[in-house]
Formats: C-alpha cells, structure tokens, sequence
C-alpha cells in the first residue's frame, strides 16, 4: 500500500475529519480485531475472505489517499524525475502536467520529497523513516538491495502540500502514517501467504488448498517456524523448498478503478441487499511481485481492494483487505480457484470430521 492521496487536490472532506479524530483518539495504538469485533490485543487489519457486510456508506475515496506507494528504497538514492504518462482521469491542464512531471514513473509519487519543514507549519513532525519488512525487486528481476522503506511523516506532510491539501491537521500525520505502513505489512504478509502456496507450482498448491483456508493457514505458519528455526541454526533466510522469498518489484494505485470483483460484488449487494450488501472500496492497489519458481523469477500482479468496516467497540477504525492474484493469465485464474473451491469443498464434504476421526 502506501500513501492514498489522489493526485489532484480535492475539496475537503468530513469523512476525513471524522477519520482523523479516530486516529487522535487512539493516538499510535492499533487494536487487533478478530472477525467480529475490534479488541484491546491487536490491531484494526482483517483479510477479506469475500466481502464486508457493512452497509454503511463510505467516503467517496480514502481520507488519506494517494496516488502510489511513496516507498523508497532502503540506503539507494532516490530515481531520477522522468515524465510518466498522465492518467486518464486528469484534467489536461497545464497545472496538472506540471504535477505529473515531478512524479516518478515507477510508482507516481514524486521522486524527490524533501525532509524539511513546510512555511507556516506549527508541528515538529519527525524525519526518521522506518525500513518496512518488505524485499524489494527491480524491473529486471535482481534482487533490488534491501527493503523497501517508508517515507517520515515530514516527508507525508510534504507530499500532501504538494498535492494540495493545505488544510490537512498537521498533528493528525504521524498517525497517518503509523496506520498505513501497518496495513502495508499486513497486504504483504498475505502476498507472502500466495506466493508460498503457488510458487512451487499448481500441484503443489493444491496439496495446501485442499484442507481449506484453516489448513492452509497452519500448513503455512508451521512452514514458518521452521524456517525461523533453519534461519537460527544456519543464519540462511531461505525456504523450505529451497526457492528465494519473494519480492516487491513496484506498485501503483488505482483509486478510480473498481475491480471485475468488486464490481460483481457490489451488483450482487443491489439483487440481495441482506446477504451481499457492502459498501465499494475505498481505494485499490496493483503490487507487482516478484514469484520465484523452480523454472525462474516471474512476475505476478496482486490486486488489493480497501475496504472500510465498521468502528469497534472503542471507536477504532478497522479495514478489510481483499488480496488475490490479478487474473492476467489462466494459472492466476486457476490459483484463485484453487483457493477458493479448496475451502469450499473441505467444508461441504465434511474434511474436518474425517480429519479428526483419522486421529
């Protein structure tokens, strides 16, 4: 994920208002919420299995947007300026090309933001940027270096003057910022879920999606652990199957782009408003990852649609976020069936009876 601001400015927004008051009221803590309610234990990120059964309208995008991930790369330099080709969605003005030719192509945030205090700011906002747990890839395929990195909230605060958002409450930033890495490294451990799944290829991932998503998941954590205790031993970071992680090569927001499945589910919600009723997401994300096989590196492309649930019990704001391989090939298309009819089937043929009685 990243930064979710537009990139053009917009009128302010009360949704906006009323989300930032969450984030002052429970400042940088992030409660974990389990499937029905938000708790004290944890933090406000859930996957969505199928869709949110919010009823309640959204804001007309997210209150704090952006165009692209604003990651830099850990300890590297920052891209040079070159000029991207503008989005359909903004106006042919000279304004707007002029913003567009500061951004950098990869990931249309801008290529340089500058770490200093903005005129007329009243807050101390810090400058320390903190190194997400995410490898970064190039475009070719090589390892990138290191990980991808987080911009400081002065930087954010930047950026959203740049754009235009002069009114943004420069004491609501770091919270801002704390949320989005948060739900960053949440859509990452979740890629990371797929990738251990299916990189090994379709048989293999069909032995995992088989006993459905429970079984899955353990199979997956229990992965885990041994490779940390492979990890501690010989102080190698690989996978069982011998296959590099996977990395992040870029990414890019596509906020005014509904997915074919949000789409469907949001017709499905008009035809029957009790079981399938659910506000759209808020924004969307294409993460472009790098898969290692066992034949070699290979992009694949992740669709994220963000989605807004309904506070906690404690007013905390809580998100769901759907994550599936792009259907840009027959494989992606078969790993999401995979996924989905392997959970089906394990329920309906009773997979957790028979696994018990086997015991």
């Amino acid at each position: 994920m990243g930064w979710f601001w537009a990139s053009t400015p917009s009128g302010p927004s009360p949704t906006a208002n009323e989300y930032t008051q969450g984030m002052e009221r429970q400042g940088l803590g992030f409660p974990r919420s389990d499937n029905t309610q938000a708790s004290q234990s944890g933090c406000p990120i859930r996957t969505l299995p199928g869709q949110s059964n919010d009823t309640k309208q959204p804001p007309s995008s997210c209150p704090v947007r952006s165009k692209d991930s604003p990651f830099h790369v850990a300890g590297s330099p920052s891209p040079t300026p070159q000029q991207p080709a503008a989005a359909t969605r903004e106006p042919s003005t000279s304004e707007s090309q002029s913003t567009l030719s500061k951004l950098n192509p990869l990931n249309y945030m801008f290529a340089s933001i500058p770490q200093t205090r903005a005129p007329n700011q009243t807050v101390d906002l810090p400058v320390e940027r903190e190194i997400s747990s995410i490898p970064r890839a190039d475009d070719n395929g090589a390892d990138g270096g290191g990980k991808w990195e987080y911009p400081s909230p002065q930087q954010m605060y930047n950026a959203l003057l740049r754009k235009g958002y002069s009114d943004t409450p420069q004491d609501a930033v770091e919270a801002m910022v704390a949320v989005h890495n948060f739900l960053n490294e949440g859509a990452w451990e979740e890629i990371v879920g797929w990738e251990r799944t299916f990189a090994g290829g379709l048989w293999k991932g069909w032995q995992r999606c088989r006993k459905g998503e429970l079984g899955l998941w353990g199979e997956v954590y229990r992965e885990e652990m041994e490779r940390e205790r492979r990890r501690e031993r010989s102080g190698v970071n690989d996978a069982d199957d011998g296959l590099p992680e996977p990395r992040l090569m870029r990414f890019q927001g596509r906020p005014q782009e509904r997915t074919p499945k949000a789409s469907i589910l949001q017709a499905l919600g008009w035809v029957y408003p009790a079981k399938f009723g659910t506000a759209p997401p808020f924004d969307r994300h294409d993460w472009y990852v790098q898969r290692q096989t066992p034949s070699g590196p290979k992009e694949v492309r992740y669709v994220i649609d963000y989605y807004s649930g309904p506070p906690g019990p404690d007013g905390e704001p809580v998100f769901y976020l759907d994550i599936r391989p792009a259907v840009d090939t027959p494989t992606a298309a078969i790993e999401r069936m995979m996924r989905w009819g392997g959970d089906v089937w394990w329920r309906a043929s009773g997979g957790v009876a028979r696994e018990a009685a086997t015991k």
